[in-house]
């Protein structure tokens, strides 16, 4: 059965006109969120760290920010917008020792509360709202009149009351103009690690540095094979998300979609969907958790590697020189470190 979608006229902003809305960390959510709920006539302020350098982005755009623990003492909802592995120290540090009863702490995506890193204690109301974007983008459909769809979850526990201020808080931020679909933390937090590993970044890069790498191999050159196994991926990607996987084989060639059917299951095939099912397994019982916390807490050192490797892949240099022959194409210098708490 499909899953109902609420819509502007299920959520009330007057759940949440007379609260005091706090965002923890003025990052990609972060900002977007606070923006948004703010033009929607709410009272927001921004929560940081004392010498953070958001804090002065965040003035210069209108919100009174405070550090954290006061931001926490003065708000009735405070969304913790801070990176996963940093929230639980956020948490234990600036926002618990703040929380009185019937306060609502919102997060945008499902580990931490899934998967106990940080557990609330009894009368506060834990909910989600994750909208399905980035951050610029929950931004700019937003002024634009429109909206990026949303999840929204209410964890055990929570009052009755709490799906009413998730769904406020959706329609603040524009979801519910899109569509608001409700979920659990549990079934967010595995989906999404589960597309990210497996399909979505681990899955694709990894296709596509094999195809590129094959190709080179085999004595073509590297431009070549730049072009046909990364280039080209976006105007594929494009035509699935516009139309799915039928529109995207309606819309390319004959020989390119007969191509497709005989070819595509001996790239991906049982073993690569056994290798899936053990991702998926490996992050319903928390063993990717567990290991990734574990990695973060000793400084990060494999994926500090696994970040160097990656930019040091022939790829990367073949792409800057062939980007740079491509004007509207947008140029963005990104290095590989995550946002921090800002």
């Amino acid at each position: 059965m499909p899953a109902k979608v609420y819509t502007d006229k299920d959520a009330d902003l007057r759940v949440i006109k007379k609260k005091t809305l706090a965002i923890i960390g003025y990052g990609s959510q972060g900002h977007a969120h606070a923006q948004n709920l703010k033009d929607s006539g709410l009272n927001v302020i921004i929560g940081l760290y004392k010498k953070s350098k958001s804090v002065k982005v965040a003035q210069s755009q209108g919100f009174e920010v405070f550090e954290t623990a006061e931001a926490v003492q003065k708000a009735d909802v405070i969304m913790i917008a801070v990176p996963d592995m940093k929230q639980a120290e956020v948490y234990e540090n600036d926002i618990l020792p703040s929380l009185t009863e019937g306060k609502t702490i919102v997060f945008t995506h499902g580990l931490a509360i899934h998967f106990g890193l940080i557990e609330a204690p009894k009368g506060i109301d834990v909910i989600m709202v994750a909208p399905k974007g980035p951050g610029h983008v929950v931004r700019s459909q937003y002024v634009e009149g429109k909206g990026v769809p949303a999840l929204i979850a209410i964890n055990k526990g929570s009052s009755t009351g709490a799906k009413k201020i998730a769904l406020a808080w959706a329609k603040g931020v524009g979801g519910t103009r899109a569509g608001v679909i409700e979920t659990t933390f549990q079934e967010e937090c595995e989906t999404d690690l589960f597309g990210e590993q497996a399909v979505l970044c681990g899955g694709a890069s990894a296709l596509v540095m094999a195809g590129y790498e094959t190709l080179v191999e085999a004595g073509y050159q590297p431009e070549m094979a730049y072009f046909e196994c990364l280039h080209e991926l976006k105007l594929i990607v494009d035509l699935m998300v516009e139309s799915g996987i039928s529109g995207m084989r309606f819309s390319i060639s004959e020989t390119a979609e007969w191509g497709d059917y005989i070819s595509g299951p001996r790239v991906i095939n049982a073993s690569s969907k056994k290798a899936m099912k053990s991702i998926l397994k490996e992050i319903q019982n928390g063993k990717f958790t567990k290991d990734w916390v574990k990695e973060y807490k000793a400084g990060l050192p494999k994926y500090k590697q696994f970040v160097k490797d990656g930019q040091a892949h022939p790829i990367e240099k073949t792409g800057k020189r062939l980007r740079a022959l491509m004007p509207w194409v947008k140029k963005r210098n990104i290095g590989g470190s995550q946002a921090s708490y800002n």
